[in-house]
């Protein structure tokens, strides 16, 4: 009955929520920019050779492949006050529509109701990785929609282009194509490699030049897309250099920690799909992705949305739930930025090393919590929770 009573009032929450939100943006788009004012560049073969000019700390270059600056060619024909409205509308429909494949998926064959997904909404619009995505214009939003979305679809000819069309884009999501070969999905798999080849084979038709160059010359260059050390990238390599006080590269304290993350994915993930828990298998892909990353922004944690939400709505551990809650509603990155002496300095005293931290620790946690708690429903249940979407296997429909 609580429950219901709140969830009658979820519209106007989300109301409140995007007007506060709108009152407080930061509407610079930084990030949209470089999207909308550098893609025009790949008809004329110099997408990597011109930057636009930062003048706070350095020149931002195009950093995708020219697949993604021909989609944003639309985009960049529009004035820039309309491409910054339609880049918002459509980063927070994508927010619902995240929170909304989540929950149903959780909801399984209970019935569900689309006043949680607005409440929900309400609530993720101030976790720091959304505002951070929303404040820089950043695509995160679009990708990890459709990505999600795509890997919990049954038809493997949708998951696959889904996944390999988003690789193709940005290549990060690349890393979901752990989960069809852990899963089985061996057609999805060759699809979203198809997807992926389609998308390259664009970019060579639209420009011939900045694909050699991207794939051939600019492919790995870390350093390219920012400072590695500047707290607001917490990936392994971030938060050890930081801590180390030097650029840890792929040396041993790396390879370390990349091996226990490897070995708690593989708990987490070898649970999760034993219990038929689609949601948690996704989630683990997607940190041990973000953990092993040579760059991951912290708006690149939009994943925390879907596992807060499994956490919360399956009833696995609610104090990690708001221990996540917390740690992104809590702003604790821009704290940590202002702090920073400069986003080129690596060493920092070691207070702000370990709340530096503070994303990749608890993904640490977090994919030891997953293990344990799927393997504790699989033991008591034997067929996993009824009220998850189960793990689509090798026999889903093509």
């Amino acid at each position: 009955m609580i429950e219901q009573r709140v969830l009658r009032f979820a519209p106007l929450v989300l109301c409140l929520s995007l007007a506060a939100y709108a009152a407080t943006a930061n509407w610079g788009m930084i990030d949209l920019k470089v999207y909308w004012s550098l893609a025009p560049n790949v008809l004329t073969d110099e997408l990597y050779s011109i930057d636009m000019p930062f003048t706070a700390d350095f020149p931002l270059p195009f950093t995708y492949p020219p697949f993604a600056a021909a989609v944003f060619l639309p985009l960049s024909a529009l004035p820039w006050t309309a491409a910054r409205v339609v880049w918002q509308v459509l980063s927070l429909v994508c927010l619902w529509w995240l929170v909304r494949t989540a929950l149903k998926a959780l909801a399984g064959d209970v019935r569900y109701d689309e006043r949680r997904a607005l409440l929900w909404t309400a609530i993720a619009l101030w976790f720091e990785p959304v505002r951070k995505t929303l404040d820089f214009g950043q695509i995160n939003l679009v990708l990890v929609a459709g990505v999600f979305a795509a890997m919990l679809a049954v038809r493997q000819v949708v998951a696959g282009l889904g996944v390999g069309v988003a690789a193709g884009t940005k290549l990060t999501p690349a890393i979901s194509g752990l989960y069809f070969l852990v899963t089985g999905r061996w057609k999805a798999a060759l699809w979203s490699i198809a997807g992926f080849a389609v998308t390259v084979a664009l970019g060579f038709l639209v420009s011939a030049g900045d694909s050699w160059r991207y794939w051939f010359e600019l492919l790995g260059a870390a350093d390219r897309v920012g400072p590695v050390g500047s707290v607001i990238n917490q990936s392994l390599r971030g938060a050890l250099s930081r801590s180390l006080g030097y650029d840890v590269e792929m040396s041993w304290p790396w390879l370390l920690a990349v091996a226990v993350s490897a070995g708690l994915t593989w708990f987490a993930l070898r649970a999760a799909v034993r219990a038929g828990d689609a949601p948690a298998a996704v989630v683990t892909v997607q940190f041990f992705g973000l953990l092993v990353s040579p760059i991951s922004w912290s708006h690149h944690w939009l994943w925390v949305i879907p596992l807060v939400l499994w956490l919360v709505h399956s009833r696995r551990n609610l104090v990690l739930a708001g221990v996540w809650v917390v740690a992104v509603c809590s702003d604790v990155i821009t704290v940590l930025i202002d702090l920073q002496p400069s986003i080129w300095e690596i060493p920092r005293p070691w207070p702000l090393a370990v709340l530096g931290w503070i994303y990749p620790a608890l993904a640490l946690v977090t994919l030891g919590v997953i293990g344990w708690s799927c393997r504790s429903v699989r033991s008591h249940s034997g067929n996993g929770s009824a009220n998850v979407r189960q793990v689509p296997g090798p026999a889903a429909s093509s």
